[in-house]
């Protein structure tokens, strides 16, 4: 039987609250904010609403409770054809809740966030034919027992596991960063994990032999790759774009790789297509509204090279 989706989440959601300021204030200062937005985001949330907006046949079967927040977010999945058929609900559980001031000056933004109830994956949920159903599993750190789970069905039944990790200090990272086969970290935080000073050299300690691909990603410069093939790391350069909103770029490669994978693709173009999709994302002044579709992603990879 064909799977059911492309791409299955168990991680975290979260209710954005998005404030753009002309530029970011010093301690103590004011700034007026020139527009609001609130959107859907989380890790998994993100990365599964920007792969629907691809074409991707996603599903999220994290966990949510019954608040307006849980709701809001059940709403947005919904509305961008996340299916949340097997989504887990929890008394008290929801998503996390974050304000994020974008500076449109120096287009950077910061993040306060707030986890508190947050669960994301369910220890004993979905089921296990749930997790079967789908060509790719995506994993974060919420709920790791549950993603623990997760990721172990998924390997032994052929499925791959991708990765969007941020911090390493949680109880049984280490058990779970053994089952992700496709893992994709920001240059930031592989750095601080394996004590590398390069990028380069952080894929290269990042890589087993349980593993498919180690992707080092460093933003407008690109990034760093390995596969089984490999004797040392390769670099992809980064599309050449004006960046005017960087938020979600992220969130956006790995969805755009998940479903990369998904659909068979080698790795050098899954990193291609997923580094034209962030790049995408980035040329757009809105957040979640500049996900790109797949038509914006094809003409920028098709694009003659200057």
């Amino acid at each position: 039987m064909s799977p059911q989706f492309d791409i299955l989440g168990l991680g975290c959601t979260a209710v954005d609250e998005l404030l753009f300021v002309s530029a970011y204030p010093p301690a103590d200062g004011k700034a007026r904010v020139q527009r609001r937005e609130r959107h859907c985001g989380g890790l998994t949330a993100a990365a599964l609403i920007a792969a629907a907006r691809l074409e991707g046949r996603c599903a999220f079967a994290g966990v949510l409770g019954e608040d307006e927040q849980s709701r809001f977010v059940l709403e947005c999945l919904k509305r961008e054809k996340v299916h949340i058929t097997h989504v887990v609900r929890r008394p008290h559980a929801r998503p996390i809740q974050s304000t994020v001031v974008v500076d449109e000056r120096r287009k950077t933004r910061a993040i306060f966030f707030d986890t508190h109830n947050v669960r994301g994956a369910d220890p004993i949920a979905p089921a296990e034919e749930v997790i079967r159903s789908t060509r790719v599993l995506l994993v974060d750190t919420f709920g790791i027992e549950g993603m623990i789970r997760a990721a172990g069905i998924a390997r032994a039944a052929g499925i791959p596991v991708v990765a969007d990790f941020e911090s390493s200090d949680l109880p049984g990272f280490a058990k779970l960063l053994g089952l992700v086969d496709h893992l994709i970290l920001s240059a930031g935080f592989a750095c601080k994990l394996t004590g590398a000073k390069h990028p380069g050299e952080a894929a290269g300690a990042l890589w087993t032999k349980s593993r498919q691909a180690v992707i080092v990603t460093c933003g407008a410069k690109g990034c760093y790759y390995l596969a089984a093939r490999d004797e040392t790391p390769k670099s992809m350069p980064a599309f050449k774009i004006k960046a005017l909103n960087t938020t979600g770029c992220g969130d956006v490669f790995h969805g755009a790789y998940a479903l990369a994978l998904a659909r068979n693709l080698e790795l050098s173009d899954r990193i291609r297509f997923a580094s034209a999709a962030a790049a995408c994302k980035a040329t757009q002044h809105d957040g979640q509204e500049g996900f790109p579709t797949s038509r914006m992603v094809n003409n920028l990879i098709e694009q003659p090279k200057p």
